[in-house]
């Protein structure tokens, strides 16, 4: 029998929590009329919030449902007995796991085809599906920051610019990193101009440089080529942010955008272009849930887990795992192995083309009809407008993300469409309709 309020404060501290904390109490306790409406609510909010999924322009999320066949893959996991019970990816998945209650294979083997789209050389790639693609990030940032202090005893100075995903500026708090701000290009990408003068002004410390590959109001990219040539001859570490384009540009025409090492066509030799890259599930790829890729070379590491090994040394679970994350989602691996398959990277390709055609579309008919928005595409490779605000009406009905950007020097309030591949034409000539009502 329930307690009264009257009871329940006449008691105790201790004695309160023992009361209302017991099995007994805890078994007696249902959900009220109330609370059961609620819940009834909030599901019909969530089907009425699926009905409206495509116009949702704002954001880099891909909307589409997974096809069948993802829901298919989910059955066969299921009858395999996985996630029947509790799953841990604990570990490195390229070591031997003591614990085999895992998907370390399916982790192991979409790195490997990932890394491949990307370049990494087959026999010197590592790698593993983390919570995000901040997660990502904290890896890459945590690991450049591990390497470089072991090879020069200085802390390095991360540099990256103000139109980076503001995710950088938490983890650089995080790791207690000084930042050095590098001016940008009128395009939004990084000026590697600026950012040679920003080097020589701190030579005493190595410098942990992340380039955004599509920032993340102008779609802008940091020219990675030009980023390396001025850190030749420093000691530095590279990581790329591709959360969104990552997702998309290896299965275009610009595909060699994101490859991860290119031969010198003057003297042959195989030429690095970064160390590490991170790249969001949910974003192109429309996994249902937060999940993120994160992707270096064995070589380094290797020469990271040199270093982790002394700060962290699990004995009990028979490995170094080289992860910041010790217990690791399961369940998010071995459902992202499906976006791996060939049949998907082809469904990825259409989708990109559809992508960045749609773009150019929005762009041209923006262009012709609602010039005195200025909208703006940073480049080939975007999939984002940007324009002057429009009216609160169509930005709340397309969730439209708005901030203040510099223009011609002075700052003007904007907004910007992200061409996901849920937005079809037909959501786009709506857009544009109702862009005329206001």
């Amino acid at each position: 029998m329930l307690m009264n309020r009257r009871q329940f404060l006449g008691m105790s501290g201790a004695t309160a929590l023992v009361a209302v904390c017991s099995p007994q109490a805890l078994t007696a306790q249902t959900l009220t009329h109330g609370a059961q409406q609620n819940v009834s609510a909030t599901l019909k909010a969530m089907q009425q919030l699926a009905q409206q999924r495509n116009r949702l322009l704002g954001y880099p999320i891909n909307m589409t449902t997974p096809p069948e066949e993802f829901f298919a893959w989910r059955n066969e996991l299921a009858a395999a007995g996985f996630n029947q019970f509790s799953f841990n990816n604990v570990g490195n998945p390229y070591d031997h796991s003591h614990i085999p209650f895992n998907c370390h294979p399916f982790e192991k083997e979409l790195i490997n085809r990932f890394g491949a789209v990307y370049g990494f050389a087959p026999d010197d790639i590592w790698g593993f599906l983390t919570n995000s693609g901040t997660d990502s990030n904290m890896h890459g940032l945590y690991m450049g920051r591990t390497i470089l202090k072991n090879r020069t005893g200085v802390m390095p100075k991360i540099y990256f610019t103000r139109e980076a995903h503001y995710s950088i500026q938490i983890l650089r708090d995080l790791l207690h990193l000084d930042w050095v701000v590098v001016a940008t290009r009128p395009d939004g990408g990084m000026d590697a101009d600026d950012l040679e003068r920003q080097l020589n002004a701190n030579p005493n410390h190595p410098a942990l440089v992340v380039a955004t590959i599509g920032t993340t109001f102008k779609g802008a990219i940091d020219p990675v080529d030009a980023i390396q040539a001025k850190l030749k001859g420093r000691t530095a570490y590279l990581h790329l942010d591709a959360a969104l384009f990552g997702g998309y540009l290896p299965h275009t025409a610009l595909a060699g955008d994101l490859l991860h090492s290119i031969v010198d066509p003057i003297s042959k030799a195989k030429l690095q272009r970064y160390d590490s890259i991170a790249v969001s599930c949910h974003k192109f790829f429309g996994f249902p849930s937060p999940a993120g890729l994160f992707i270096t070379t064995r070589t380094n590491f290797e020469s990271f887990r040199a270093q982790f090994s002394q700060i962290h040394d699990p004995e009990y679970i028979k490995q170094v795992p080289g992860t910041i994350t010790c217990s690791r989602d399961a369940v998010k691996p071995a459902e992202f192995y499906f976006f791996s398959s060939e049949s998907a990277f082809a469904r990825q390709a259409a989708d990109a083309k559809a992508m960045l055609d749609n773009t150019g579309y929005l762009l041209k008919e923006m262009n012709n009809h609602y010039s005195y928005l200025q909208p703006v595409r940073a480049n080939d490779r975007s999939n984002t407008v940007y324009f002057i605000t429009p009216s609160k009406t169509v930005v709340d009905h397309y969730s439209l993300a708005t901030m203040q950007i510099d223009i011609e020097g002075e700052w003007t309030p904007c907004a910007h469409a992200v061409v996901m591949p849920h937005a079809k034409k037909e959501i786009l000539d709506q857009f544009l309709t109702d862009l005329r009502k206001t």
